[in-house]
């Protein structure tokens, strides 16, 4: 009888539960109380991330007390200052002028970078190793991957001891004769425009110029770029994602990666980066195809001049371990952009330069025609035979610096020269263009002199006041190889054509991963008579 109970007594318990669990049930599912708990849990996470917003905003501020700068939006921060209308490098020197070695710039609510311009502020920033920021350069992943523009630590390290046989100069000589072809076959394509005497937008055909030799140089591969009718994929989708990853930095809602993500930029970058992808996983597997021979590998391994891409898949680290397939196309990645775009960008500026300077343009002009002797090509000799066309590369490159500004996180406190410090998990920005501009470092700095890069006068500067491939243990691999495609790109041009600004479009600098112009840069040329 009392074991009966017992049951009764379980059952009526059970029964009593499942009634519970059926009316909780039934509550959860209801249409209204299902949105109600929705938006509970919705404004609980919203009070969480402003909450974190608010202090990180709080703690920022504290450590920038000591860092005065130009008053910004409680919301926007500067970003609306920035008006991409050609005037914003502009801005940033008035402020420079203001606030001396480095100013405070927010990005949103939260997001503050210290901005430097002075060399003094500098050299304590890039002699380190830290990091490049995690979140402009973060945007830049899904495109380039982890290659050694944004890998850092024991990655970075690895990768960078893996890759600088590839900059070697028995490496790089070869390359010279191959970049004069490509400049040949753009200033072929220019003689319609030397014979109309029209204006003609030169960073277009500088861009696929720099495609096509850095197509033959790093991966042995005759692209024909230049000479395809209409315009190339690839370089429209560079544009394109250059421009989205400065638009997603700028928005702060697109920070997030679901908003960007479902956005319809998010889905045009998705699109610029298939067809990127598309171009370098091409080159990639054109190249796997050949070292599957035995004998063709053998071949690539021992003959005397390798090209990038042979390095890198033959690389191997002291554990006999290569890179990894994922490794491997975010370096191709990389190289193909920065390989291409950046030294794009350098010469453009350059030749604008000398079109705006017509008396040294033809200073140049006399020293390459003594050196090349009539030749219609350049040899590697003749690279450093060229001093004052070399001052004048340099100072172009000070004027219009191909990458306007870089960025670090920091990993530990950096106390500057003064006294004052930033503590570790801040961003610190390093504006080149500014730097460059500095005119506590450069006399007359918005006027173009070539003289300033005589060995007297840049004894009398610091060494980081000129830092066009950045300087320290981050500085650009590639820039010797850079800085020769100038060179050869340069005396080609000015050996065959004189060239003459348009005063009717006068280029408006704009801000990008690469130095740009709002408006294109526009030029006009005129043959010259064929040497005697």
């Amino acid at each position: 009888m009392l074991f009966a109970v017992e049951v009764s007594s379980s059952a009526h318990t059970a029964m009593e539960i499942y009634d519970k669990v059926q009316r909780a049930v039934q509550f959860y599912l209801d249409p209204i109380h299902f949105q109600c708990i929705i938006a509970v849990v919705a404004v609980v996470y919203i009070a969480l991330k402003v909450t974190q917003l608010v202090v990180r905003r709080y703690e920022d501020t504290r450590v920038l007390e000591s860092f005065p700068g130009p008053p910004g939006h409680w919301l926007f921060g500067h970003v609306k200052e920035f008006r991409q209308d050609g005037t914003d490098l502009d801005k940033v020197l008035k402020w420079g002028d203001a606030y001396p070695y480095a100013f405070p710039l927010w990005f949103g609510p939260s997001i503050a970078f210290l901005n430097i311009h002075h060399p003094s502020y500098a050299k304590t920033l890039l002699a380190s190793t830290e990091p490049k920021d995690d979140i402009a350069y973060r945007f830049l992943i899904p495109w380039i991957g982890e290659g050694l523009l944004v890998s850092h630590s024991n990655k970075w390290f690895r990768h960078r001891r893996l890759l600088t046989p590839g900059f070697h100069y028995d490496v790089l000589k070869p390359y010279v004769k191959l970049i004069a072809d490509s400049t040949k076959v753009m200033l072929d394509k220019w003689e319609n425009y030397a014979k109309t005497n029209e204006s003609f937008e030169l960073f277009q055909h500088v861009s696929l110029m720099t495609l096509d030799s850095i197509m033959k140089c790093g991966f042995s591969c005759n692209s024909n770029c230049q000479t395809e009718s209409g315009t190339n994929a690839y370089i429209k989708a560079v544009y394109e994602l250059c421009d989205l990853v400065n638009l997603r930095f700028r928005t702060f809602p697109y920070h997030s990666d679901i908003i960007f993500h479902l956005s319809p930029h998010g889905y045009r970058f998705r699109k610029a980066c298939k067809i990127a992808h598309g171009h370098t996983e091409e080159v990639i597997t054109r190249r796997k195809e050949i070292l599957k021979s035995e004998r063709e590998q053998e071949k690539v391994q021992t003959k005397r001049h390798l090209d990038f891409l042979d390095i890198l898949l033959c690389a191997r680290d002291d554990n006999q371990e290569g890179l990894a397939d994922e490794d491997i196309r975010a370096e191709v990645d990389t190289f193909m952009f920065e390989g291409h775009d950046t030294t794009a960008s350098g010469i453009s500026w350059l030749l604008f330069s000398l079109a705006s300077n017509p008396e040294h343009q033809q200073t140049c002009r006399e020293e390459i025609t003594q050196v090349l002797q009539g030749k219609d090509n350049m040899d590697w000799e003749d690279l450093s035979k060229i001093p004052y066309t070399t001052m004048c590369i340099k100072e172009s490159l000070r004027m219009y610096p191909p990458v306007p500004g870089i960025a670090r996180k920091l990993t530990k406190p950096l106390t500057f020269f003064d006294g004052r410090t930033v503590p570790a998990g801040f961003l610190v920005g390093t504006s080149v263009f500014g730097m460059h501009r500095n005119a506590t470092v450069w006399e007359n700095p918005n006027v173009f002199d070539p003289l300033r890069f005589l060995p007297e006068n840049c004894a009398q500067r610091s060494p980081h006041a000129f830092v066009p491939f950045s300087a320290g243990p981050r500085n650009c691999i590639g820039q010797t190889f850079a800085m020769n495609e100038m060179k050869v790109a340069v005396c080609l041009t000015l050996k065959r054509y004189e060239l003459m600004t348009d005063p009717d479009l006068k280029p408006k600098m704009l801000p990008r991963l690469v130095l740009r112009s709002l408006n294109g840069i526009y030029l006009r040329i005129k043959p010259l008579e064929p040497e005697p």
